[in-house]
């Protein structure tokens, strides 16, 4: 492994702060604000609805999705016990499924079938089963872009519209976009020990290429990214309330 910090949100190695890392914040931010997106696109806004939502996904991804991704392989090289990861994966996603369940008893039964498939895609796409084929960008922008966005918007009017189909496809493109940029930076913090070269302007200016330099670029897009997203849904939940 290459030395330095293997994601831009990653905290010095240790004790609580690998509890921080594991989270993935920026991200979990980010895909939890397709869900809040698809709940305000509802003709009538139900908030608790909408909040359970929000929290069954934070348990589900922000917690057991990413504890299983740190389970296997460990990519961002905590030091959290395997027992542990697995402990707080089950816990997680067992709570979201039990939000769901509730949802679903007390308002339209046939959210299961979403709960249903959420308890699939965290340990499939995580777990890379069935021999990685659905680890891939076009699943992660499914399981983690368009999902989200169909939940919110189902659990809080218990139907389908037009309008979601064009929201799904926005949340599949935009985490399309995620995957571009941050494929090559994980690439190049987590396995790339050294970057060497130039880029001559036309000029003459000689500019030096690092591994820094390289990363700057895409990482920055990331940050703006992840926060657009929190501000378009947090302007749909304030324009909603």
């Amino acid at each position: 492994m290459s030395g330095g910090r293997p994601a831009f949100y990653a905290l010095r190695p240790g004790g609580w702060r690998d509890y921080v890392t594991l989270l993935h914040l920026p991200y979990t931010a980010w895909h939890l604000s397709y869900v809040v997106v698809g709940g305000c696109l509802a003709s009538t806004v139900s908030w608790p609805r909408l909040g359970l939502t929000v929290l069954a996904f934070a348990l589900a991804m922000g917690i057991g999705a990413h504890a299983l991704d740190e389970l296997h392989g460990r990519p961002l090289r905590t030091t959290i016990p395997d027992s542990v990861l697995v402990a707080l994966a089950v816990a997680s996603l067992a709570a979201a499924c039990a939000i769901g369940v509730v949802v679903a008893v007390r308002f339209e039964p046939w959210i299961l079938a979403l709960v249903a498939v959420g308890a699939f895609l965290v340990p499939a796409y995580n777990l890379e089963l069935f021999g990685g084929r659905l680890h891939t960008d076009v699943w992660f922008a499914i399981a983690w872009g368009a999902f989200p966005v169909v939940t919110g918007y189902v659990a809080v009017s218990g139907t389908v519209a037009p309008e979601l189909a064009l929201a799904a496809a926005w949340a599949t493109l935009l985490s399309l976009a995620q995957r571009r940029l941050s494929t090559p930076v994980r690439r190049l913090r987590r396995h790339t020990a050294e970057v060497t070269g130039r880029t001559m302007l036309a000029d003459g200016t000689v500019e030096p290429l690092t591994r820094e330099t390289v990363i700057a670029g895409p990482e920055a897009a990331l940050r703006l990214l992840s926060w657009s997203t929190v501000l378009v849904a947090a302007a749909l939940a304030v324009l909603r309330a």
